[in-house]
């Protein structure tokens, strides 16, 4: 393709390029880098991310069939190609349009020059997770309904914006009266966020998954679609059963004790946000991951 017979002759000719630069060449090199790094910051908290990775992939497969000179695959990709681009503006819609309105907003600078562009403040602290289990273990006991949506490195700024904010600190006494039948904030989910409940009221996707039980309902359906969508990890009281179950990446874990959720807590959220830091630190972390 083109593009690529474009790109051998500037890897061809760099040497020449890299003797004619001058001072607007090296402006241009470090505004382009800090623009990527920004783009790449922004993905890691979106599903552009797993896709970007997948086109990678994809990329790698076509170079590999354009020096192999496999036509037909080269001619599929040709025609195809606008399609797929069409495609995936229309699949990354909700994120583009969030990145534009961040863009738009009077404090993008403030958050692109912070200090150190921690986008989460602290992992969910002992006391937050006693205090979940606690308040989970008492609405199981009378039946309560409950959805609790934990945030990690994904944010989850656009289900926030579906319900009614809140900025409490996490507490039992707040969980339950939030769940209590017939109180204005107990239909839909609540978000933590930093050792913060930010949001209540929230309503999230539903899963379309077929390996889902019969007998769960609603609830059970929401807290495992968010966390298909996400990494966030969801705690669901059932209100037929009274019975706790923790969903993670698509996957439900039933029926369980306060000590085990606390035990699951504690592994999936605190254990996931101490891998990132050290991995940070060690800078053993995989490119693809």
């Amino acid at each position: 393709m083109q593009w690529m017979i474009d790109l051998k002759d500037y890897i061809r000719n760099f040497g020449i390029y890299s003797m004619t630069m001058d001072w607007r060449d090296v402006v241009e090199i470090l505004i382009i880098t800090i623009l990527a790094y920004y783009m790449l910051k922004w993905m890691k908290t979106t599903r552009a991310w797993s896709l970007m990775k997948g086109l990678i992939l994809i990329g790698l497969f076509l170079a590999f069939a354009y020096f192999f000179e496999m036509k037909t695959i080269l001619w599929l990709t040709q025609n195809i190609v606008s399609f797929a681009v069409i495609a995936l503006i229309v699949v990354l819609q909700p994120e583009l349009r969030s990145a534009l309105e961040t863009l738009g907003k009077k404090t993008v600078l403030g958050t692109f020059l912070s200090r150190d562009g921690k986008e989460k403040a602290e992992m969910l602290s002992e006391q937050s997770i006693n205090e979940i289990v606690k308040a989970c273990t008492e609405m199981g006991k009378v039946r309560t309904g409950a959805l609790i949506v934990i945030e990690r490195r994904e944010s989850l700024a656009k289900v926030e914006e579906t319900g009614i904010a809140v900025d409490g600190a996490v507490s039992s006494q707040l969980l339950i009266n939030i769940f209590e039948k017939n109180t204005p904030l107990h239909d839909g989910a609540v978000i933590i966020r930093d050792n913060r409940i930010s949001a209540a009221t929230c309503y999230l996707p539903l899963s379309d998954s077929e390996k889902i039980s019969k007998d769960l309902g609603t609830r059970h359906r929401a807290g495992i679609g968010i966390s298909e969508e996400s990494d966030c990890v969801t705690v669901i009281v059932s209100e037929e059963t009274g019975r706790i179950s923790m969903a993670e990446d698509g996957n439900l874990e039933r029926n369980l004790s306060g000590d085990e959720l606390r035990r699951l807590l504690r592994k999936k959220v605190n254990h996931a946000e101490e891998q990132q830091e050290e991995e940070q630190k060690t800078g053993k972390k995989r490119w693809w991951e």
